[in-house]
């Protein structure tokens, strides 16, 4: 067991505790949080000392473990560049939970990461919500497949036309490659249905769950029309969809929130290195949520290390997102757009026990940095 005590308690969800006690179980889960608890027997007491508690913060889109850090090629795992097309690659088979941006991003306050394929392919398989504290990564799965990633825009178009001479050329190419696919995928379903026994297509198969809503195409658009474009094809076929990067959002805020889906805003830290992403800016998540949009923050690690995602929500609450609702961008929010709010995002009697106790609070005060971080009621990083 591990009880902290004398931390302000910051729930995400409920009342904050100006002076309180998290406890969590043996089986790593939280069992209680009230003003004060005594210790169990053999119990492991933390002194926060008055300092902010958080839960662990939570990533929903980014490259960590799969574009490993100072390796190079030999790291770069992240976009099969040989097909526009492969529904059928699992993020769970190249993370490499050695990467250091794994332990950084913990000693920064980051617990849960969904973590997948890059934007190279139209369908580049599927992304995987992980714990960031282990050593073998099937015993770090949150929820694995989590998402079907998908391509819109630039990457595509130059990863395949612009050198390669091949489809995708243009935008019509990239949303024509996934339309077919989708439309390939409905009949073999219904073969398999009919019982037509159709030949084994192992990318079909990875797009069944998508046809049949049980996993959301997580969407690569950054320009007004390649996000329009995905939310088209996602009405014609009724699936289920995230809008990552979403930079033109705050172009057509009022249309985004009248559509419904959630947004996964960034990476804004940096340059703008490409045409599409004219419109990045930190006040674009602020704009999305006073439209009316249910906003995330992403850091797209390793373009932004996975440490600074407290920091990016820091400087979102600058440029106009309420506070509340900074933390709640890298917590909560992306907890329940990934569906794994039953497990993290918030500290609540029965989720998981990742909490962060912090030196200060990292979006108002350069220099917060976690003091403590513990994932299932461990302690993984503990400042020195």
């Amino acid at each position: 067991m591990l009880l902290v005590q004398n931390g302000k308690i910051k729930p995400i969800v409920g009342e904050m505790l100006e002076n309180g006690c998290v406890l969590i179980g043996d089986d790593g889960k939280i069992r209680q949080i009230a003003p004060h608890i005594p210790a169990p027997e053999g119990c492991t007491v933390v002194d926060a000392g008055g300092r902010l508690v958080t839960p662990g913060c939570v990533e929903a889109h980014c490259h960590v473990g799969l574009d490993n850090e100072g390796i190079g090629w030999e790291g770069m795992d992240y976009n099969e560049i040989v097909d526009p097309i492969t529904p059928q690659m699992r993020a769970i088979d190249s993370i490499y939970p050695q990467d250091e941006g794994l332990q950084k991003a913990l000693e920064g306050g980051v617990t849960t990461a969904c973590t997948g394929p890059g934007s190279a392919n139209v369908v580049g398989g599927t992304f995987a919500a992980i714990k960031l504290a282990g050593h073998r990564i099937d015993d770090m799965i949150v929820k694995a497949p989590a998402a079907m990633k998908c391509a819109l825009g630039e990457n595509p178009k130059r990863c395949y036309g612009k050198d390669g001479k091949k489809a995708p050329m243009t935008r019509m190419g990239v949303a024509a490659l996934l339309r077919e696919l989708l439309f390939k995928t409905q009949r073999y379903m219904q073969d398999k249905e009919e019982g037509k026994n159709p030949p084994f297509d192992m990318k079909l198969e990875a797009m069944i769950p998508v046809l049949k809503k049980e996993l959301p195409l997580k969407a690569h658009a950054h320009r007004a029309d390649d996000i329009f474009t995905i939310i088209r094809i996602a009405k014609e076929f009724d699936l289920k969809l995230t809008l990552d990067h979403c930079t033109d959002g705050s172009c057509i805020a009022e249309d985004l929130a009248k559509e419904g889906y959630p947004a996964f805003v960034g990476p804004s830290f940096g340059s703008k290195t490409k045409v599409e992403l004219q419109s990045k800016d930190f006040s674009t998540a602020g704009i999305l949520y006073k439209a009316g949009v249910k906003v995330s923050i992403i850091t797209d690690a390793p373009v932004t290390p996975l440490q600074r995602l407290p920091l990016c929500a820091g400087f979102a609450v600058q440029d106009g997102l309420p506070m509340e609702e900074g933390w709640r961008a890298i917590t909560i929010n992306p907890a329940e757009a990934l569906g794994i709010a039953d497990r993290v995002g918030s500290l609540e009697e029965g989720k998981d026990g990742d909490l962060v106790i912090w030196t200060a609070d990292p979006l108002t005060t350069i220099g917060g940095k976690a003091w403590m971080t513990v994932v299932d009621g461990k302690i993984v990083y503990r400042e020195a």
